[in-house]
C-alpha cells in the first residue's frame, strides 16, 4: 500500500482509540511471511484482523489472499480488503478467494474515517474473532 494510505489507516485505527496492536507490512511477500511467524517475524503476534490491498509489491494482494485463505493455520483470520479498486472483477475475485469483506476507500477524508469507525464498531466490537 502507498505511505499516505497507511499513515490515514493507522491514524484513523488511532482515533477510534483501538487497542489491538497495528503491525504494517508493506511488501506481499513480507506480510506472508509475518502471518507464518518465518525469520524476522518469528516472534510477531498472530493478528486477530488482516486489512489488505489489492496492490502489494513483491505479490500482489489476491495472491496473497489466496496463500492465506489455503493455509489450515491461517485461513481462520478475517481479511478485509481495502482498495482503490472498484472494478468488479476484483470485487468478485476477492470474494471468490474467500475476503470476509470487501470496501473502497473512499477518497473524502471524512468519509474514509466514517467508513473506518463503521470497520472498527463491526468488526472489533460486535463480532467474535478466532483466536
Amino acid at each position: 500500500d502507498n505511505e499516505g494510505d497507511i499513515r490515514l489507516t493507522v491514524e484513523a485505527l488511532r482515533e477510534l482509540a483501538v487497542m489491538n496492536r497495528v503491525s504494517v507490512v508493506r511488501d506481499g511477500r513480507k506480510a506472508l511471511a509475518f502471518l507464518r511467524r518465518e525469520a524476522e517475524f518469528r516472534d510477531a503476534a498472530r493478528p486477530d484482523l488482516i486489512f489488505l490491498d489489492l496492490n502489494l509489491p513483491g505479490m500482489n494482494g489476491k495472491e496473497l489472499l489466496r496463500e492465506i485463505k489455503n493455509d489450515d493455520a491461517l485461513k481462520s483470520i478475517p481479511v478485509l480488503i481495502l482498495s482503490t479498486s472498484t472494478a468488479t472483477a476484483d470485487i468478485c475475485e476477492a470474494y471468490r478467494l474467500h475476503a470476509n469483506c470487501y470496501v473502497s476507500k473512499p477518497v473524502d477524508l471524512d468519509h474514509f474515517f466514517d467508513v473506518m469507525h463503521s470497520i472498527h464498531d463491526f468488526w472489533l466490537n460486535n463480532v467474535e474473532l478466532p483466536h
